[in-house]
């Protein structure tokens, strides 16, 4: 049975269990209307507490099993090797086992496959399919098994709303900790390469460093035979493209915010607020042919027309589409921020004989600052990570240069510059993507810890 197949199959028999457990209290607080002890809590939560009961083990089966059974497949394909390439080191033993599942699940195969390989991907089918069966039948019985002991447990004096509760209160913890744990995940795998990286390039000459040119040379006696890796011009171009955007998009997205939620008429805005949103669910490829077949060619002719330069790929190109793009991010949550301010603050700086411009600039604005401090923090985060955008508006050179008509490239195009197709990870070029992913991993963690102490600074407290 297919992963899929075995969830839906879980979804239904949940459903079934709530039905049960819900019926259950149900008939059981008729029986009490007629002289018999009344249930602790209502229908609903005991028809939950038995939904929990039949999923959560099955699906903790359901896990643990798929996490469990590629190990078990890999054993099975080795154990079936001849003795001769069971010797293979990790790393070929690796490659042979990808060869059989990709025979298995259909990859591209040049000529035909060695009859070894075919027979392990044969065995490879098989404990497949028998792992499957036995996974489909174990979380289907256990949970049809917990759902018959949780059903017992349909009392009058069991109290379900407590148990429920709790067990949603354990989940929210749990789904909390996940969140953090990935979190902590990414940073130690990006920053266990990084480190790689700063073995072989001093963090001096990256961080500080003026050059960017992380192809090697063939020869020796080349200038740049080991690479260069100062970082500055992609710091630079980074910072530079998102002061454009945001220069762009945190006042157009404020002050349309500002007008959505406290001039416009509803009508207005029934039309105009999902008409901004729109801009957000443009795919940013679009946004990319749109700066350089549009805005980049515009720029260039205004330049000429007024007597200066502009590169056909610039930054200012790149900086103005992406400030459009980010546009919705700005105004949507700076509106559902402004919203939220309770109506008795304006009622009452009304009353006190304010107009409407001093009591948003005085009253409904500092009250929804930490809103509005995050809508651009989301902002800054999400113009520092745009790859699509500059790459087909700013280009791939890593020029020094704080001239916005000139070509920039940014941290991000040129960790997928990097890691383009075929790469030896044990080279400083490829490990360099990694230590510009941890320098954007820090920065953005600086940004949070700003933008907290700015809030708890100019934060308005009201009672």
């Amino acid at each position: 049975m297919a992963s899929s197949t075995l969830l839906i199959a879980l979804i239904g028999l949940t459903a079934f269990a709530y039905f049960l457990g819900r019926q259950r209290a149900i008939v059981g607080v008729v029986a009490a209307k007629k002289g018999t002890r009344p249930f602790h809590s209502l229908p609903g939560y005991y028809g939950g507490y038995v939904a929990l009961w039949c999923v959560l083990p099955a699906l903790a089966l359901f896990a643990i099993w798929h996490a469990v059974e590629p190990v078990v497949l890999r054993a099975a394909v080795v154990d079936a090797l001849p003795a001769d390439m069971q010797q293979l080191s990790e790393g070929r033993l690796g490659l042979v086992f990808n060869d059989v599942r990709n025979l298995v699940e259909g990859g591209v195969q040049l000529g035909e496959p060695d009859p070894t390989i075919a027979a392990a991907a044969e065995r490879y089918s098989e404990v497949r399919q028998t792992s499957r069966r036995l996974l489909a039948g174990t979380v289907l019985v256990l949970g049809v098994a917990t759902l018959g002991w949780a059903v017992r447990r349909v009392r009058p004096d069991f109290r379900a709303r407590n148990r429920v509760e709790k067990s949603i209160e354990y989940l929210f913890v749990a789904a909390s900790t996940v969140a953090i744990l990935t979190t902590i995940g990414i940073f130690v795998s990006v920053l266990f390469e990084a480190l790689r990286f700063f073995q072989q390039v001093s963090p001096f000459e990256f961080l500080f460093g003026l050059n960017w040119s992380p192809q090697t040379a063939i020869r020796e006696d080349q200038v740049g035979s080991s690479g260069a890796f100062g970082a500055i011009p992609l710091f630079t171009g980074t910072l530079l493209i998102s002061g454009i955007a945001m220069a762009v998009a945190a006042p157009v997205g404020l002050m349309s915010a500002i007008y959505l939620s406290e001039y416009a008429s509803r009508r207005v805005r029934a039309w105009v607020k999902p008409l901004l949103e729109l801009l957000a669910g443009i795919p940013t490829v679009v946004y990319g042919y749109f700066a350089a077949l549009t805005v980049g060619p515009f720029l260039r002719g205004l330049g000429d027309s007024l007597g200066f330069e502009v590169a056909s790929e610039s930054a200012l190109g790149a900086g103005l589409v992406m400030g459009i793009m980010i546009i919705p991010f700005v105004s949507s949550l700076s509106d559902d921020v402004i919203n939220a301010v309770p109506q008795a603050l304006r009622d009452g700086s009304y009353g006190l004989g304010a107009t409407q411009s001093e009591t948003i600039r005085q009253v409904i604005l500092p009250a929804a600052l930490p809103g509005i401090v995050g809508a651009l923090l989301l902002a800054v985060s999400r113009a520092i990570g745009e790859t699509m955008i500059v790459v087909m508006a700013a280009g791939l050179a890593a020029n020094l240069t704080a001239n916005p008509f000139e070509a920039v490239t940014t941290v991000t195009v040129q960790i997928v510059t990097l890691l383009v197709g075929d790469q030896e990870f044990d080279s400083a070029k490829t490990l360099a993507a990694f230590a510009l992913g941890l320098v954007l991993f820090l920065v953005t963690l600086a940004l949070n810890v700003i933008a907290l102490r700015v809030v708890r600074h100019y934060r308005e407290q009201y009672d």
